[in-house]
């Protein structure tokens, strides 16, 4: 299989047939062997029908029917921990997304990038309420990140699949894919691609996410930064807490000393033993972390690094003979 696309659905049963047949059309082009992967995130308005006709109908159609509405990053990971092809392609069933961009997103991926993700420069939504809202995060977030990228909102991506593999997704975090793709060494690229304004259907965005995308952007700079090291972060807060704890000590001796201020009554004193509270809660949490990052790490499978290529391996050995060993 070259290529899988993963399409996550909910409530789309307009839309899925003029999606299936654009995208056979924008595949066939590439003479790539594909199968769509549809996931069905708790539909209740016929998608779920009308997917088993498709999949009925097509070899190439496969349905994963979620067992309730689990959400858009749940269905993502769902399909992602699915695909069987080389290349995995991501992309909305609400049509805003174009097929026709795919070819060129897979061309790319020829070239050596690792994944690459679209930009809908033009975009075709409502300024108040989507396109206001997507451009302060999406500028929050190259700035917090440090990863130069203008959409992230955008479904419509296309990846190798041992990078689609390694993605850990759960809240809002599939918005991030290229952040976390590229905090594991993968080759990014953005790409202008298209947008198309919704005809069917109800949108299941709104101003009320971007509060959630914004509370994942703490976990993932804590995961980009910190993970590995958690003490790191809290030791440097334990240490601000007991410099402070000591400094309102110091302050309370002079002031006993100086002008004879009674230290039981005094907020100082108070003050040195709360921050030294304080700096021991964050040595501790310091201490947890770390040792949840080795329990983390030290499972089958679990690693703090990732191999791109392998030369004068035996795998590299294996590929090169099993050609030779059927050939003869």
């Amino acid at each position: 299989m070259d290529v899988s696309v993963v399409i996550p659905v909910c409530n789309e049963v307009e839309n899925l047939p003029r999606l299936y047949e654009r995208l056979i059309a924008a595949l066939a082009t590439t003479g790539r062997h594909f199968e769509l992967l549809f996931v069905d995130d708790g539909s209740r308005d016929g998608s779920t029908e009308l997917l088993r006709r498709l999949a009925e109908t097509d070899r190439r159609v496969h349905v994963l029917v979620l067992r309730r509405n689990f959400g858009q990053t749940a269905a993502m990971h769902a399909g992602l921990q699915n695909a069987a092809g080389d290349y995995v392609v991501t992309i909305d069933a609400d049509l805003q997304n174009d097929p026709a961009d795919i070819p060129a997103m897979l061309d790319k991926l020829d070239e050596g990038c690792d994944l690459v993700h679209g930009w809908r420069k033009d975009r075709h939504d409502r300024w108040l309420d989507r396109k206001l809202p997507s451009l302060i995060a999406n500028r929050l977030i190259s700035w917090t990140t440090r990863f130069p990228i203008h959409d992230l909102g955008c479904t419509l991506k296309a990846m190798r699949r041992e990078i689609a593999q390694e993605l850990e997704l759960y809240g809002e975090m599939h918005r991030f894919i290229p952040i976390l793709a590229h905090a594991r060494g993968a080759r990014c690229h953005e790409m202008v691609v298209s947008h198309h304004p919704r005809q069917f259907g109800q949108t299941k965005y709104g101003i009320s996410r971007t509060l959630r995308v914004l509370l994942d952007l703490v976990t993932v700079k804590y995961l980009l930064d910190y993970f590995a090291s958690p003490m790191k972060l809290f030791g440097r807060f334990a240490l601000v807490a007991l410099a402070a704890a000591g400094l309102s000590l110091v302050a309370t001796i002079a002031m006993r000393t100086a002008w004879q201020i009674d230290m039981t009554g005094n907020p100082m004193l108070l003050a040195a033993v709360l921050f030294t509270v304080v700096s021991g809660q964050f040595f501790g949490l310091g201490l947890l972390g770390e040792v949840s990052a080795r329990i983390y790490f030290a499972q089958p499978g679990r690693r703090s690094y990732a191999v791109r290529e392998r030369w004068n391996g035996s795998e590299q050995e294996d590929a090169i003979a099993a050609p030779r060993r059927r050939a003869a």
